[in-house]
């Protein structure tokens, strides 16, 4: 459904709306969050993990993160699956997603800085 622009207040709205998407997606910041979405990875339920994602941020209060989407990583039975990158650029790799699991990332990994060690990919 379609909102009404009934003043400037109500435009301002919206495009704080959505500048912040924009930002969530392209922004460069400290952390990045890269949710794989080739083909394997939204059959095993991709886009409800980057909705997960968006919801636990927000609820979070997170703002120093962009939250991407990429290709497959090789990793199919990882499925679904993200990449966490910090300042270091050290890439963490989380699979078979649920949003469970996304709300323990986001508040141990992302928040309290702390890699999740039962979640993480072993290669």
């Amino acid at each position: 459904m379609t909102e009404k622009i009934k003043s400037a207040a109500d435009l301002k709205v919206l495009a704080d709306r959505a500048k912040a998407s924009v930002e969530l997606r392209e922004g460069t910041k400290e952390i990045q969050v890269t949710v794989h979405m080739g083909t394997c990875g939204i059959a095993a339920g991709a886009r409800g993990v980057i909705a997960a994602f968006m919801r636990e941020m927000a609820a979070s209060g997170v703002d120093d993160v962009t939250l991407r989407q990429a290709g497959c990583a090789g990793l199919c039975e990882q499925e679904p699956m993200i990449t966490v990158r910090d300042a270091s650029d050290t890439p963490y790799r989380y699979g078979l997603l649920d949003d469970a699991k996304v709300k323990t990332i986001v508040t141990e990994h992302l928040v309290g800085g702390k890699p999740v060690d039962a979640l993480l990919i072993r290669s």
